[in-house]
């Protein structure tokens, strides 16, 4: 009482459906025409276009509106693009821990995180989980929360650290970790390090550098100018690197507004100031972010557990068990840093 019974037509659906099919809808999305998805795919438009009319008849509806000599996708098309990028990443996913097994690797562990958690609960999990799986290769990916989710619906990522942003197009489990502060900053010798309180109004005689449109800190953002009935100052510079906003401020009046944890450490170095002011919004905790419909291996159980605490990482003695001589592990990190 109160489940929700499979769809009894699904197997025939699975039975009508080809990778080609799916294949040539994420073409057409990339490519935006037939055409050039025809020609990405090796095959011919007029067999494109066949194919993408048996797919339309398999799903019982059609997938596009006629747009001049293009197509666009419709509500129906848009939706079931969206589960075939699902679909991909789950054959990403699959492909390369086939791989893995081929090579006879210890296997690779992919994780995404926003800025904000990099210094400590990111490092201190990463630090511990090597310990567990010394040849485990680890690619981390830091960057916005929204770009980040993006990245674990397609298969990229197996676990992000970050904040659940809008409606994902795709069921994930998150675990909350912890709340972040923002702090407002400017260089050493900018003209409001000098003083004790900081007006918002002072604020506004200064240009500013912000997150990009659609990250969670430039929505916080603009939500404080909209509560001071004011607009955003003119000329913006828009950068999700944390590391090129903090150069930019300490050579220039510019202002700008970075996790507090990490102003209040690069503040201990001298590198910049923190500006005696309080931003009114603040934004929602970030956690931990899987997808609830693919399965996770165990250095990303491991990972989990060690990021919110729930197991201490394993000592030199016990790592040594695992490793192997001749054998060495590797860690990659992107080189955009967001937050």
């Amino acid at each position: 009482m109160g489940s929700i019974d499979r769809q009894q037509s699904t197997p025939q659906l699975l039975n009508r459906l080809r990778m080609r099919q799916l294949a040539l809808m994420l073409a057409i999305d990339e490519k935006r025409t037939l055409r050039a998805a025809a020609v990405q795919l090796g095959m011919t438009q007029p067999a494109a276009t066949k194919m993408l009319h048996e797919l339309e008849n398999a799903l019982g509806q059609p997938l596009f509106e006629r747009v001049g000599r293009g197509l666009q996708l419709n509500d129906a098309g848009a939706r079931v693009t969206g589960y075939f990028k699902g679909i991909r990443g789950s054959m990403e996913a699959l492909n390369r821990e086939l791989g893995e097994l081929r090579l006879g690797s210890a296997g690779k562990f992919s994780v995404g995180s926003i800025m904000a958690a990099s210094p400590g609960r990111l490092s201190d999990a990463l630090l511990g989980l090597k310990q567990q799986f010394p040849l485990l290769a680890v690619e981390i990916a830091v960057d916005t929360s929204d770009r980040l989710l993006a990245q674990l619906r397609e298969g990229v990522l197996e676990v992000v650290v970050g904040r659940l942003v809008g409606q994902p197009q795709f069921e994930v489990d998150f675990r909350p970790i912890e709340d972040e502060g923002l702090a407002v900053v400017v260089g050493k010798h900018h003209p409001l390090a000098r003083k004790r309180r900081v007006e918002f109004e002072a604020l506004l005689a200064y240009g500013w550098i912000l997150q990009p449109l659609g990250s969670p800190m430039r929505d916080v953002i603009e939500h404080e100018f909209r509560d001071h009935h004011a607009a955003l100052p003119p000329g913006l510079i828009e950068t999700g690197s944390i590391l090129t906003t903090v150069n930019l401020i300490r050579r220039s009046e510019l202002v700008a507004v970075i996790p507090e944890a990490m102003a209040r450490r690069d503040a201990q170095h001298g590198l910049l100031h923190i500006v005696d002011y309080r931003i009114r919004q603040q934004l929602p905790a970030y956690g931990s972010l899987v997808r609830k419909d693919w399965p996770i291996g165990k250095p990303a159980e491991a990972f989990l557990r060690l990021l919110h605490g729930e197991q201490a990482a394993k000592g030199p003695a016990a790592a040594s068990a695992q490793a192997r001589p001749g054998r060495s592990s590797s860690v990659r990190m992107a080189a955009s840093v967001r937050s």
